[in-house]
């Protein structure tokens, strides 16, 4: 019988229902009949890929990989994390500094051919990658220009890769924000307060406006619709409190950002050059973590007498707080929908590579998992801003308070 040893990998953030992929390949693996399969945990991610071929020893070999035993990791896709713990290495780090097209290239190539020679000094076969864009566009380039055995499965939070309807993880990150937004709201109502949350997703903003709209919340500020900081938050702010409500409960997405017109004209403790100057990750995307877009936001309020005075006038107390999510986010276990969204990426992919179709991304495609393109599964994916749901997020902002205009008119 055929032998075949199976590399699996988690890259980049941890993420809810990563555990469950893992028990997915490896359920599959176990009823192959036609193949004897041996499943290979590669330890942090794409660490190992990233060294020299003359550092990556025996030694270093038995350090970096784990056979898996199915049957010592009962039910482990209801636990939350990853097993094989992860890391944002990315091999591709040299072509940041390369501004020339043909050279970066030229040093793709080389660096996807020397990604795919390293599988034999792994001692495995084929490849199943299970991470996000940077994850699986490290994945598509060993497949490109490597010719590697791989396939992955889309894993991300942020729910912002092109070739699936949904990534795993991002229902549980999103109901466990919808839960903070719900308890923020108690605080809120008891303090009349205006609280703004910052919510993960980087340049995507799923996380926001899902959490924001299962919550009720009353202003939702996305990446991808730009926002006016007098039209879009103050004057919502003073429509509320003309309309007798007594706390407010801002959305705010991480990568958010004003309008260029309204940077320049509303915004005193940010500029242009703050945005443009943030610090890089390993894979060149901007730590829009780094910007505090909700803090800032709260001090242009704080800085707003006009507001409080007209707050004031409406007997409406006027007080601001941000928090900040962060990890609490993509913390804890996966939901039932990301336990067997897990199961059925991790099943697909371990068959593609069964099946000698590599080069695919298991996908979400209304019901079913169906093989994408790796590269083209790996691009970015972000909301319409035609998109129904921008269209139920902006009458969300505006129906609470004309409507209780009418009831008092």
């Amino acid at each position: 019988m055929e032998k075949m040893r199976i590399g699996i990998l988690t890259g980049g953030g941890d993420c809810p229902g990563l555990n469950a992929v893992i028990y997915g390949a490896l359920l599959r693996a176990y009823r192959e009949k036609n193949i004897d399969v041996e499943m290979v945990g590669i330890i942090k991610g794409w660490k190992v890929f990233a060294m020299n071929k003359e550092d990556i020893t025996p030694e270093m070999v038995d350090h970096y990989t784990q056979v898996l035993e199915i049957g010592e990791l009962d039910d482990l896709h209801t636990k939350g994390g990853t097993i094989l713990y992860t890391s944002r290495t990315n091999p591709f780090k040299a072509l940041a500094k390369i501004k020339d097209p043909q050279e970066k290239e030229a040093k793709s190539i080389e660096i996807g051919k020397d990604l795919a020679s390293k599988f034999k000094i792994l001692g495995i076969d084929a490849l199943i990658s299970i991470g996000g864009d940077d994850t699986q566009g490290v994945a598509a380039a060993m497949y490109k220009y490597g010719n590697a055995k791989v396939c992955g499965c889309p894993k991300t939070i942020d729910n912002d890769l092109a070739g699936t309807d949904f990534t795993f993880g991002f229902f549980s990150g999103a109901q466990l924000a919808s839960n903070t937004l719900d308890n923020l709201t108690t605080t809120a109502h008891s303090h009349q307060r205006i609280f703004i949350t910052e919510i993960m997703g980087r340049d995507a903003g799923w996380l926001t406006l899902y959490s924001g709209l299962s919550s009720g919340a009353d202003i939702i500020l996305l990446p991808e619709t730009p926002f006016d900081f007098e039209k879009n938050i103050v004057d919502v702010l003073k429509k509320r409190a003309n309309s007798g409500y007594k706390y407010h409960m801002i959305a705010c997405s991480e990568g958010a950002y004003p309008t260029k017109e309204s940077l320049e004209r509303d915004f005193t403790v940010i500029t242009q050059e703050d945005i443009d100057n943030l610090p890089k990750d390993s894979f060149g995307n901007p730590e829009l973590p780094k910007l505090g877009i909700a803090d800032k936001i709260s001090k242009e309020l704080k800085n707003r007498e006009d507001l409080m005075k007209y707050f004031n006038d409406r007997h409406a107390h006027y007080e601001i707080r941000s928090v900040v999510l962060g990890h609490t986010m993509r913390a804890g276990t996966p939901n039932v929908f990301d336990r067997v969204l897990g199961l059925r990426y991790g099943w697909h992919a371990c068959d593609y590579i069964l099946q000698g179709d590599y080069g695919k991304m298991a996908a979400l495609k209304g019901t079913e998992i169906v093989p994408v393109d790796l590269v083209q599964g790996s691009k970015k994916g972000l909301i319409d801003p035609d998109s129904d749901l921008i269209q139920i997020r902006n009458a969300m902002t505006s129906v609470k308070h004309k409507s209780k205009e009418k009831l008092f008119n």
